[in-house]
């Protein structure tokens, strides 16, 4: 691993902040001071045993990849093509920094996308990475749409910040509109683990790019809505997911366009 010079740590302070805090060697680390400690790599190590160890001629898409920990390592369990989208251009310099220094820079591409446009990579990927972005966007079904019908092949790696319950309740099939034989609308609507999906109209920990929070019924009913089946659930905000040999649900993009092939 390359020693830190000051000439890197010039270029490492030159794109601060930072989020990910990635050990480029030579006692060089770019966020040492995070308010989340050795963050990702202490959250990773939680559930990294979740993720298959060996990657060989297997694809990673990492959407939101940020600084680009997660794609380092992805190619350091062999993944034979790892494809890192972001859409902040400081992000993706930090990435291709991080990842020149630790001697990934020719096998690690960076591409400036928003996870609206996966489509236009025009490929599946063996593995999907959606960490940390699903709070993020003002769509967020429709993100989870989309990289299923475009994007995923087998596996995704998903993590959301979550808020409120993480209980689970029984969801009827199908709602009725009022308790039978009454005007009454039906009570588990207020049962702290409905499915429900909170929304932050203003900011949240001073971030205004942090628009929803779901509870864990929410995550998990979204997952399954937009065509994926949890496999593993390392921490309450991580699931490893499979895609479903079912497509969508019954009211979902399915039902207006017939399933795509994933191979």
């Amino acid at each position: 691993m390359p020693s830190a010079g000051e000439g890197l740590r010039e270029r490492v302070d030159a794109l601060a902040p930072w989020f990910h805090n990635i050990d480029l060697g030579g006692g060089l680390t770019t966020a040492p001071d995070h308010f989340l400690g050795d963050y990702p790599r202490e959250k990773f190590a939680a559930f990294a045993g979740c993720v298959p160890d060996d990657l060989t001629g297997k694809s990673v898409l990492d959407i939101g990849c940020n600084a680009g920990f997660y794609s380092v390592e992805m190619k350091r369990r062999g993944a034979a093509r790892v494809v890192g989208i972001d859409w902040d251009e400081r992000y993706l310099a930090q990435a291709r920094l991080a990842t020149e220094t630790l001697g990934y820079g020719d096998s690690v591409e960076f591409r400036q996308l928003s996870v609206y446009d996966v489509a236009k990579l025009g490929e599946r990927f063996d593995l999907v990475i959606f960490m940390g972005v699903l709070y993020h966007l003002r769509h967020p079904l429709l993100a989870l749409d989309l990289i299923r019908e475009h994007v995923a092949r087998d596996l995704m790696l998903f993590q959301t910040m979550q808020q409120g319950s993480t209980g689970l309740s029984d969801v009827p099939e199908d709602h009725p509109f009022f308790v039978p034989g009454t005007y009454t609308p039906p009570p588990y609507f207020d049962d702290p683990a409905y499915p429900k999906m909170h929304f932050i109209e203003r900011r949240f920990a001073g971030d205004w790019t942090n628009w929803w929070a779901p509870n864990r019924a929410c995550s998990e009913a979204m997952l399954r809505a937009s065509g994926f089946t949890a496999v593993a659930h390392p921490q309450d905000d991580v699931y490893l997911c499979r895609v479903a040999d079912v497509p969508y649900a019954q009211h979902g993009p399915a039902a207006v366009y017939p399933a795509q092939p994933r191979a």
